[in-house]
């Protein structure tokens, strides 16, 4: 499939375009690097979630240097999402009933940010899956996400063991001090290394860095858990095996103290998902192994006090009564406007502790909860209505159907990335790292797919998708 013609259909490409782009926009490949790997930099300057529409930019330059551009199987879903996004602002200036009046100018930040979250992503998307293997190889991409698995990893250490920790970025310097105290911009742009929240009866941390929320932090963690397996533990040496096994149980220790039972079913449903997959193939001596370790760690687990952890968090549910009131809220206000929605998310009137406006010294956990921002669902549902969810949702059941034949490391990883989105969506909003990461999976899915690997045998003489040097497998290396 392809947006330029028939010749591009095919998937052969000539390498002209990407000499051409090389001299002027660098080498190809290097915003990808400078995304993954220099992730703690941009955090640390106050840029971590806005270096995504930043590097955008030269990524999308080097796509149309290099036209014609390829598109994955069912792009065609996820572009008349985009134009729904762009159709469903026309209701910008609706304030329904339950809903805190505002100007349509006023929502506009809201729609940008929204907007610039969704075209960075699908920019990301395609250049990543256009580049061929001789400009930047599977591997490299893979190692790139274990590396940055390992950052999110650190980042929950550091939310845990010094929790206070936190400094002025450069951006929050050079922003108006008005518009750097502001809620949302403030967690754009401070780095912090946890969130300090009354979850558990008194304040505790939890952990968010390299992000600006704890939520973030749990679904990019476990996103990443697949490539960080891939990366450290099945491609390379022993020792780096052995390494990789110990990060993956230094995990356990910020996994718990995030206090977020939407990961620690998520982890639940990656067990699940993998055990599935290995069955499947015939690895029984793998899929013992994964027991085996499952019941290891609940024991360590159990017996250390991260068990009264757990037990606390489930002994103290505050936030269901916020979730409840925002999802009932939700479902009022998108049945005036359900097929288009509203544009952007609105802030409803009270919240659960009272049907006070704002805040008050008496009610410091009322006011004005925003509709849509307790999950990618229900933003969908109250920014774009159900037919907006349906196209998303479609996009990526979509993508799971054209790469489920994958057998390879990239496979399960890949997958596994995709189908999470479709449970962290009731409780996590996707915008923006993990709907990127999800999009780089399907990146390397759908490379694996243009090189042969995980098509169907009937299919294989049929495969014109030839991108450059690959391996036996389709994968170079230890990856094959």
């Amino acid at each position: 499939m392809s947006l330029m013609g028939p010749a591009a259909a095919v998937g052969v490409r000539s390498p002209a375009p990407a000499a051409v782009a090389a001299p002027a926009l660098g080498r190809p490949g290097w915003p990808l690097t400078a995304l993954l790997v220099l992730y703690p930099l941009w955090w640390a300057l106050g840029l971590g979630t806005l270096i995504v529409f930043l590097l955008a930019l030269p990524m999308a330059l080097q796509l149309w240097r290099r036209r014609p551009v390829l598109v994955p199987p069912g792009f065609g879903i996820w572009l008349l999402f985009l134009l729904w996004v762009v159709a469903s602002t026309i209701m910008l200036p609706a304030n329904p009933p339950g809903t805190l009046p505002d100007t349509a100018s006023g929502r506009l930040v809201s729609v940008a940010f929204n907007l610039a979250g969704y075209v960075s992503a699908t920019i990301i998307l395609l250049y990543a899956g256009n580049l061929t293997e001789e400009e930047f190889p599977r591997r490299r991409m893979v190692r790139q996400l274990g590396f940055l698995s390992l950052v999110v990893l650190a980042g929950g250490l550091l939310g845990t063991f010094a929790a206070r920790f936190e400094f002025t970025s450069l951006v929050e310097t050079l922003l108006p001090k008005r518009v750097a105290a502001d809620v949302f911009v403030r967690s754009l742009v401070h780095p912090a290394a946890s969130q300090l929240q009354e979850v558990l009866g008194f304040v505790s941390p939890r952990p968010s860095a390299p992000f600006g929320y704890t939520n973030t932090w749990g679904n990019c963690l476990a996103l990443l858990i697949g490539w960080f397996v891939v990366s450290w533990m099945q491609d390379g040496s022993r020792r780096r095996r052995l390494f990789g096994l110990a990060c993956l149980a230094l995990t356990a220790i910020p996994v718990v103290y995030s206090l977020n039972r939407g990961l620690w079913l998520g982890l639940g449903l990656v067990v699940a998902f993998m055990a599935l997959r290995l069955a499947a193939r015939g690895h029984l001596a793998l899929l013992g192994a994964l027991l085996v370790g499952l019941l290891v760690a609940g024991a360590v687990i159990a017996a250390s006090p991260l068990a009264t952890i757990i037990e606390g968090r489930f002994d103290n549910p505050k936030s269901n009564a916020i979730r409840t009131f925002t999802l009932d809220r939700t479902l009022e206000v998108v049945a005036i406007s359900p097929v288009i929605g509203f544009g952007a998310p609105r802030a409803a009137l009270g919240s659960a502790n009272s049907i006070a406006v704002g805040q008050d010294s008496g009610c410091p956990r009322c006011g004005n909860p925003t509709l849509g921002s307790n999950g990618q669902l229900w933003l969908l549902l109250i920014a774009q209505g159900f037919g907006g969810a349906a196209l998303y949702v479609g996009f990526f059941l979509r993508s799971l159907w054209a790469y489920r034949r994958d057998p390879t490391p990239i496979g399960d990883a890949g997958l596994l990335a995709l189908a999470l989105p479709l449970f962290f969506m009731f409780v996590y909003n996707a915008l923006t790292m993990p709907l990127v990461i999800s999009f780089l999976s399907i990146a390397l899915l759908w490379r694996n797919q243009q090189a042969g690997v995980g098509v169907p045998e009937s299919q294989e003489a049929v495969q014109p998708h030839v991108r450059g040097p690959v391996g036996p497998a389709g994968l170079p290396g230890a990856l094959r």
